[in-house]
């Protein structure tokens, strides 16, 4: 018998309780080996272990599992199972939820990567005074980053479809550009600190209506509201009526008069770029009917205006060295024409923000015949308005005139009644600027000449002056817009 057979014998001898020992030993670990060889490579602990090399050369046929490390074929197929089992449970464990989405290249593509994402940290503009959603949206977005932060960096998501979208918001811009006329007594409130010029509710300057002619360009009147602007005035009072007829083309000159304007060269669209850089620059405009309802023998309408007898007999002489000529208003013919002039512009330059008179509009008291005209006066004054307002609301009807008083007495401009939206005092007289003054307390500011820039200081550190008018009479609007710069 050979010695291998002799020592299999033994196994069942009385003595050989410790082979039995180990015999079981093994079982067992080959039991848990076999439930658990999937997990565990066995190959590096069975190969290099004494005992089982003892027991193979005692026991050749107990069936003891080896995995010889030579077989580098089974190492490498063990190696690349590995591999593929840690790649699954990677993928597995990126799943918030461990799931999988069957059909993925039927995810729609995210170009920004995850997580998701950025966009929804743009919340929808909240409104300032709304202090609970806007708490309410912050808190909902911290939320959101908190919960993305804690799931993976890579989310697999079961239904694609409710995915939001990752379009960038468009930029919100242009629109805010569209400017309305800005009010002149919010021009300044942004500014940190504010001058007692600053304050004034308007701040004008007066252009005439000469201004314009020559045919001026886009880029110079363009220039011009930016140059007034720097010297610190938030109003242009510029010349459209004067001396019965209109600074830009009228329809309704053309057919009561036969031409459509003055005969002034002018830029058909001058008023147009004056209006939009104004508006621009925080800048209001204001058309200026100078004159009002007077004429002299140089204006175009003169010879019609006799021959259809619209004309109050007597030479008007409230101005030594002028003589001008009233056009009668109790005229219906006169009255409906200056109407219909007021509407045919407010719809023509609809963002214009006011119309201003002179006090050209009333009767001089020493025309012949001692009329009283003031009822009259009234009545169409009042009837332009009512006309005007239909036609655009959104015009103030002002007045540059003298104080009520005088207005009323000399003018038969009784114009406390004739529903206008503001006054302004003009005080040009220095003989009796203190009582003009109070005057223009009452109401909406004061008008001053050139000549008498002097005032200036008085003027806008008295806080019951509201608005302050500069019209340069010498013609010289720049040097005039100058020197108020140059005062403060």
């Amino acid at each position: 018998m050979s010695k291998k057979k002799d020592n299999s014998s033994r196994l069942f001898d009385s003595g050989c309780f410790v082979e039995i020992l180990i015999f079981l030993m093994i079982l067992g670990g080959s039991y848990w080996w076999f439930i658990q060889r999937n997990q565990i490579d066995l190959s590096r602990f069975v190969s290099n272990n004494s005992v089982v090399s003892w027991l193979q050369d005692k026991f050749p046929n107990l069936p003891i599992p080896t995995l010889k490390s030579e077989d580098t074929s089974t190492e490498k197929e063990t190696v690349l199972k590995s591999k593929e089992t840690d790649s699954t449970q990677t993928e597995s464990s990126q799943s918030s939820s461990s799931e999988t989405v069957k059909n993925t290249p039927d995810l729609p593509k995210i170009e920004s990567p995850s997580p998701i994402p950025a966009e929804e940290k743009i919340v929808n503009p909240v409104k300032p005074n709304n202090n609970s959603l806007e708490k309410e949206t912050v808190l909902k977005s911290k939320e959101t980053d908190r919960n993305q932060t804690e799931s993976s960096s890579s989310e697999t998501v079961k239904n694609p479809p409710d995915l939001p979208k990752t379009e960038s918001p468009s930029p919100i811009a242009a629109e805010k550009k569209i400017v309305n006329p800005v009010k002149p007594n919010n021009n300044s409130l942004n500014d940190k600190v504010l001058t007692p010029w600053d304050k004034k509710e308007i701040r004008g300057i007066y252009l005439s209506r000469y201004y314009i002619t020559n045919n001026a360009d886009e880029k110079t009147i363009r220039e011009r509201v930016r140059y007034y602007k720097k010297q610190g005035f938030n109003t242009i009072i510029h010349g459209v009526w004067g001396n019965g007829c209109t600074m830009y083309k009228s329809e309704v000159m053309q057919q009561i008069l036969g031409a459509n304007s003055c005969p002034n060269e002018f830029n058909e669209q001058w008023l147009i770029w004056l209006i939009d850089e104004a508006h621009k620059q925080g800048i209001e405009v204001h058309a200026y009917f100078e004159k009002g309802i007077k004429i002299d023998k140089n204006s175009p309408i003169f010879d019609l205006a006799i021959a259809k007898k619209w004309i109050v007999p007597g030479v008007d002489k409230t101005y030594d060295g002028i003589e001008h000529y009233v056009l009668d208003v109790e005229v219906e013919e006169v009255a409906n024409f200056f109407t219909k002039i007021l509407v045919e512009f407010v719809k023509k330059y609809p963002t214009i923000d006011a119309v201003q008179w002179d006090d050209y509009l009333g009767y001089h008291a020493e025309l012949p015949g001692k009329v009283d005209r003031t009822a009259k006066l009234t009545s169409f004054t009042k009837q332009m308005i009512t006309e005007m307002k239909k036609a655009n609301n959104s015009v103030s009807f002002d007045l540059s005139h003298h104080n009520p008083y005088w207005a009323k007495k000399y003018f038969a401009a009784d114009w406390e009644k004739w529903l206008v939206d503001r006054v302004f005092i003009q005080a040009y007289n220095e003989d009796n600027f203190q009582e003009e003054l109070n005057y223009a307390k009452q109401y909406d500011g004061i008008g001053i000449t050139d000549k008498q820039l002097h005032r200036l200081d008085e003027l806008v550190n008295n806080s019951n002056i509201k608005s302050v008018l500069v019209f340069p009479l010498s013609g010289e609007p720049e040097k005039a817009a100058n020197r108020v710069k140059s005062s403060f």
